[in-house]
């Protein structure tokens, strides 16, 4: 290998290097001070400038998209749990929970991503993952409305707002009890009523 095929790839490596040192530091700033934080500070701890950090993360939203998919490994690793269970309904409430969970990971997130499914705007990094778990949501809605025990109006996107919601009340400290009603009054409303009752 020649000098100028090692100047070549060193750029390469130091530009890996710059991407994981920044995608490291801002899920521990998501972590600690919720995704507000200040990016300056992110590209001041992976030791690099704001140039560098925007350069690779043009938005918040970029950023925030990419750290989320680091992390996406635990909640791909849930669904194929509950790919297994037999009952289409348990299906779907453990997959919004599993949602809320994922949602729940940093202080805010529900916002920005309520934000993105919302407006669905292409150019906004947070669209496709939005859009991915609604489809997700979508299949465990049409699962169990076969199987009558969800109501025909009811949409994936519906339920992914109200996961997103409830993350969000979760995040300002509402106690379980609270959580566990309102996720119940959620679940009535979703549900087909039994007619041989």
């Amino acid at each position: 290998m020649s000098a100028g095929e090692l100047r070549g790839r060193k750029p390469r490596a130091d530009v890996q290097r710059n991407r994981a040192a920044l995608l490291e530091t801002a899920q521990r700033h998501f972590l600690r001070h919720g995704v507000g934080t200040s990016l300056e500070a992110v590209a001041k701890e992976a030791g690099v400038g704001p140039a560098t950090l925007y350069r690779h993360f043009p938005t918040r939203e970029a950023l925030l998209a990419a750290v989320l998919q680091t992390r996406s490994e635990e909640l791909v690793a849930r669904q194929a749990e509950i790919e297994q269970l037999g009952d289409p309904a348990e299906a779907l409430e453990q997959w919004l929970r599993a949602m809320e969970e994922y949602f729940s990971a940093f202080s805010g997130l529900p916002d920005p991503l309520m934000a993105a499914a919302r407006a669905q705007e292409p150019d906004n990094p947070l669209t496709i993952p939005c859009d991915i778990l609604i489809s997700a949501t979508d299949q465990y809605v049409r699962a169990a409305q076969l199987a009558g025990r969800v109501r025909p109006s009811v949409r994936g996107y519906d339920l992914f707002l109200a996961a997103c919601s409830i993350a969000w009340i979760k995040g300002n400290g509402a106690e379980k009890e609270s959580l566990d009603r309102l996720r119940t009054l959620i679940a009535s409303g979703y549900r087909q009523r039994d007619t041989q009752a």
